[in-house]
């Protein structure tokens, strides 16, 4: 697996850690899962109950690196200011840089974002940026200093998996040598393994596992849907082909008159 600033991940899916029911629920999904990072938003302390602080002790209980974003942002100003925020409250450079443009499908704003991405590397983040299949906007998102690129499957929270399967190949193939990491739109494992054998290097998502029935059975099950992925890629799979063709050899078989 490729490293991630120079981080290896022992395992290519990152989980997130909203709208589960229950603190113990969150907990189980990421045991079960394996998962080697959490993405958080940022939540100010409440001066009442400290719900804040309370969750961040939790996050810290789970044993993984801490992903913050910046969920929630629409403008490159409330992006940037946040992710301060999150770098002094969670003590890490690492940030999911979200920009968002459009409200009923959350697809990023990729002017700004790009924007945000350049003063944020400059400022020693390492910025994790939320994006789309854009090739150009990729190529503007490395040149402003990103060393991963975070592509969309689908709209965040939909659960319609890759809707585009040309722009996402057509990624991978033009930047080799990138960590991409599939964010957002996932509903089923299959669709997590079909990103993995297309050469991806990482999942990240969170509405299909808080919002199963049973989230820590759905996180391990994604967890083994990216690892059958990542194996099918590492073998080699076999090309399509528009013919038939018998897996028994026809040399050495018997003809009967």
């Amino acid at each position: 697996m490729r490293d991630f600033y120079g981080v290896n991940l022992a395992n290519g899916l990152m989980l997130g850690t909203a709208q589960y029911p229950s603190p113990k629920i969150l907990a189980d999904a990421f045991k079960q899962s394996g998962a080697s990072v959490a993405t958080v938003s940022l939540r100010r302390e409440s001066g009442i109950n400290r719900t804040g602080q309370d969750f961040w002790a939790l996050v810290k209980q789970l044993g993984v690196r801490v992903l913050p974003n910046t969920a929630g942002c629409h403008s490159v100003k409330e992006a940037v200011t946040t992710a301060h925020m999150a770098r002094e409250v969670f003590g890490t450079k690492w940030i999911k840089l979200e920009v968002i443009g459009e409200e009923d499908t959350l697809q990023p704003d990729v002017f700004a974002l790009v924007e945000a991405a350049k003063i944020l590397s400059e400022d020693g983040f390492h910025v994790f940026p939320y994006t789309t299949e854009d090739l150009v906007v990729a190529d503007r998102l490395l040149q402003a200093g990103c060393k991963v690129l975070m592509p969309w499957g689908a709209p965040i929270g939909s659960g319609k998996g890759l809707n585009n399967l040309f722009g996402l190949r057509a990624m991978r193939a033009h930047f080799p040598d990138i960590p991409l990491v599939i964010d957002a739109g996932l509903g089923l494992p299959s669709q997590a393994a079909q990103a993995m054998e297309m050469g991806f290097d990482a999942i990240l998502l969170n509405t299909a596992v808080a919002k199963a029935g049973n989230p820590a059975m759905m996180a391990e099950a994604f967890s083994m849907a990216v690892k059958a992925g990542q194996l099918a890629a590492k073998a080699d799979p076999m090309s399509p082909r528009d013919m038939a063709m018998p897996s028994t050899p026809i040399i050495g078989k018997a003809f009967l008159t």
